[in-house]
């Protein structure tokens, strides 16, 4: 057994990978919420009822249509997509004027649907789904095993969340769709069609979860309720990096996935209260957040 001033290393770096991939499916989801709030303003509650979609169109797509699970990393965030376009369009849009609280209560109200509406059809245990073969095994570390799907995860959260972030902070149409937000009216008299651009950004920003929810499905049992367990957690941790921070939301969802891990192998049973605790703690020292600026 590796031991380095007491600490058994194989177990370290084992609750560091899944602080790891914890992190990553917390930089998704919240990289999906930091954008649908900082540039539309909307909160939405149902994030982690499309996560659950997500992993559940991944399922049926498999055992009903025989889509695999590489086509349902594109095919599963296009349909989700298209729904969160439909919600926006018909449930969000004619609120869009009135206070935040009005958004939230609609999606937490859409969420509970969603999660009764499942866990009517498919009953409350999870269901599993298989890692495809070319994921499957793993490579031998120095300290640690380390299972091919695992690194997938890792690699394909890090490869997305920056790809989003390079195009909202670093692209024309990013800079679009930050002007559109935050002059809609100058916008559209330069000919940019503002509604649409938003319905298309809540529309990505849902996807993400979608895609998550897709990768998750081998990991996690798919079930009801794993969006509702999650939902929280990643909100404080849009909190810690800051309400519409696109980069904060990013590296505090890895962050926070390795503290996590971390207080899983030190301190267990603080393991689901310790990202509370950072809040609490960035709140009274930061209110706007780490990555977030001050009003």
């Amino acid at each position: 057994m590796a031991t380095f001033l007491g600490i058994n290393l194989f177990g370290l770096f084992g609750q560091l990978l899944v602080g790891l991939i914890n992190g990553s499916f917390y930089a998704l989801l919240s990289l999906g919420l930091a954008i649908i709030f900082g540039l539309l303003k909307i909160i939405n509650f149902a994030q982690g009822a499309i996560y659950m979609l997500g992993a559940f169109g991944a399922y049926l797509g498999l055992h009903y249509l025989g889509i695999s699970y590489w086509a349902a990393l594109i095919v599963v965030p296009l349909v989700v997509g298209l729904l969160g376009i439909l919600m926006e369009r018909f449930l969000i849009r004619p609120i869009a004027n009135e206070d935040h609280l009005y958004s939230l209560l609609l999606t937490f109200g859409v969420a509970l649907v969603l999660q009764g509406l499942f866990t009517h059809m498919f009953g409350s245990s999870g269901l599993s789904y298989a890692i495809p073969d070319a994921l499957k095994g793993g490579t031998k570390l120095p300290f640690m095993y380390l299972p091919s799907y695992r690194a997938w995860i890792i690699i394909a959260s890090l490869t997305v969340c920056f790809a989003t972030w390079w195009m909202i902070e670093k692209t024309k149409l990013g800079a679009y769709l930050r002007a559109g937000t935050e002059n809609a009216a100058l916008m559209q008299a330069f000919g940019i069609n503002v509604p649409l651009m938003v319905t298309l950004t809540f529309g990505f920003g849902v996807a993400l979860a979608g895609f998550a929810g897709v990768m998750a499905a081998p990991v996690y049992s798919v079930s009801p309720d794993m969006g509702s367990s999650i939902l929280i957690v990643v909100f404080a941790i849009v909190v810690i990096g800051g309400m519409g921070s696109i980069g904060g939301a990013i590296l505090t969802g890895l962050g926070m996935g390795i503290v996590e891990g971390l207080t899983k192998y030190f301190y267990p049973e603080a393991s689901n209260t310790v990202i509370f605790l950072v809040m609490v703690i960035v709140l009274l020292i930061k209110p706007a957040g780490l990555f977030g600026k001050e009003a």
